[in-house]
């Protein structure tokens, strides 16, 4: 199963992990996300039809860009 490790500088509390995995727990083939505010690191484990460009583009929808991808 693919992962991602992506550093995200907008996570400034739990709210704001909340809102990420929110929103990506909702794409198809996301299985699990994981953040982490001290560290605004966010871990996300996928399958088809997910992708890595698809993660990231609802990531900067929400306005909580990867630092890079």
């Amino acid at each position: 199963m693919p992962s991602l490790n992506l550093e995200i500088p907008n996570i400034g509390c739990d709210g704001c992990v909340q809102a990420i995995t929110n929103e990506l727990i909702e794409l198809d083939g996301v299985n699990s996300v994981s953040g982490h505010v001290q560290t605004r690191a966010v871990q996300i484990e996928f399958d088809a039809p997910a992708t890595q460009d698809s993660i990231v583009a609802a990531l900067e929808k929400i306005d909580y860009p990867p630092a890079s991808a």
